[in-house]
């Protein structure tokens, strides 16, 4: 990943620890200014089947914890506009509501969310980043996002209520390396990005791809009802199907997100959604994810 974007691996110091280790992040934390914490187990359990309520509020609270013991400023947290979902008002703010999760990684983004917010109101220099769905090339592994495109193109493109929020994931590093400014205090930043409607995206992907998908309609009782299905079945065995009953609840109550505050202070701007969904669909189909015929024009050839 770093070859593709011209970026010698020699230049790059990489080190590899755990989160939860507060030994290893102690030391990682060393000479260094400010901390980005990107990390997070995800699904229904993390490490050795222990659930990833533990792994993440220990992880965000050991790293979070060292770096401003190292006298970081900022220390930037990377949580996610699920943490308001679903929203009690029309367009989420970095003020919103925020949401009761069912599911552990749903409900340790909220404890980590409450804990850091504590941490601000103490006057430590942490700043909280809220992205969306994030999009483009060269995902490791594919998040949820990203399955659920593929998903929804060789399955049945879902129709129903709500929508997504997607953000770039060059934007998403602008605006990390924008917050990256000592003194600034403790803020709080929605990056949303684009909101598009179901049926928006959809058409939106087939004409980009050239190829229309099968529409799957799925009320929201019934969405709702068979990722609590597939949830229950979660417990005892592994799926690879991604879709969860959180994940079915922002799928169907998402809104859109007021970004100004953090384009505007930060000067950073959007990539037009078309552009970043044309990338990202042609690296899924480039790298496997998704079958020609489902990529369509942006197959290899």
């Amino acid at each position: 990943m770093l070859a593709r974007r011209g970026i010698d691996e020699a230049d790059v110091e990489l080190v590899v620890g755990d989160m939860v280790d507060a030994d290893a992040v102690a030391e990682a934390v060393d000479g260094c200014d400010a901390t980005i914490h990107a990390a997070a187990a995800i699904g229904m359990t993390g490490h050795d089947g222990t659930s990833v309520l533990d792994v993440n509020t220990t992880g965000a609270r050991t790293v979070v914890g060292a770096a401003l013991a190292a006298g970081h400023d900022p220390v930037v947290h990377v949580s996610s506009v699920a943490v308001f979902v679903p929203p009690v008002e029309p367009v989420i703010g970095p003020e919103s509501t925020l949401a009761s999760p069912r599911t552990d990684y749903g409900r340790s983004k909220v404890v980590t969310e409450q804990e850091l917010r504590a941490r601000q109101d103490a006057g430590d220099p942490v700043t909280i980043v809220y992205p969306g769905g994030v999009i483009g090339a060269d995902q490791p592994h594919l998040d949820a996002t990203l399955e659920g495109l593929v998903a929804a193109r060789t399955q049945g493109w879902p129709r129903t209520r709500g929508g997504v929020n997607l953000v770039d994931v060059q934007d998403l590093a602008a605006v990390l390396v924008a917050c990256l400014t000592p003194g600034a205090g403790a803020r709080r930043l929605l990056l949303g990005g684009h909101f598009l409607a179901w049926a928006e995206l959809g058409a939106l992907v087939d004409e980009i791809t050239g190829v229309r998908a099968w529409r799957a309609p799925l009320p929201k009782p019934v969405l709702m009802g068979f990722a609590a299905a597939l949830d229950g079945i979660r417990r005892i065995r592994p799926l690879t199907y991604p879709l969860t009953r959180d994940a079915a609840e922002i799928m169907t109550t998402m809104v859109a997100t007021d970004d100004s505050v953090t384009l505007d202070s930060l000067g950073v701007t959007l990539r037009p959604v078309r552009d970043s969904l044309t990338e990202t669909m042609r690296w899924l189909a480039e790298a496997g994810h998704l079958p020609a015929k489902s990529a369509g024009l942006l197959a290899p050839t």
